[in-house]
């Protein structure tokens, strides 16, 4: 029933300094908080990820340091702190970062991460 209480989840501040500072590995998204069955993860990346797509979730790319590039298989987009791209499910993509970037994600939590 979606009604029903559910159970109370610790409200708490995210410190995205000090989220970031965690990750040590590239390409290794950290879900940092969960909503309405949406996840939001930090994750850094360096040099490029495969081609891939979700077939059933869009995603959404915020740049919280850094910059980089997502590339589709008719163009490229550049992102900068500051700026986010929503790549609509089925859409066939690669995240390419010249130099270490950390981006938040937000996506649903089925979500696989190498795409289908």
């Amino acid at each position: 029933d979606p009604r029903a209480p559910r159970p109370r989840r610790l409200m708490r501040g995210v410190n995205l300094e000090a989220a970031f500072a965690a990750i040590t590995a590239h390409w290794s998204p950290v879900v940092i908080a969960d909503l309405n069955g949406q996840q939001v993860k930090a994750v850094k990346f360096l040099g490029d990820f495969h081609w891939h797509q979700h077939t059933h979730e869009d995603e959404m790319f915020l740049v919280h340091r850094g910059e980089f590039r997502m590339e589709f298989r008719d163009r490229s987009v550049t992102l900068r702190a500051g700026e986010f791209v929503v790549v609509p499910r089925g859409t066939e993509h690669r995240p390419v970062a010249e130099a270490e970037v950390e981006v938040l994600l937000f996506e649903p939590a089925t979500t696989v991460r190498v795409g289908d």
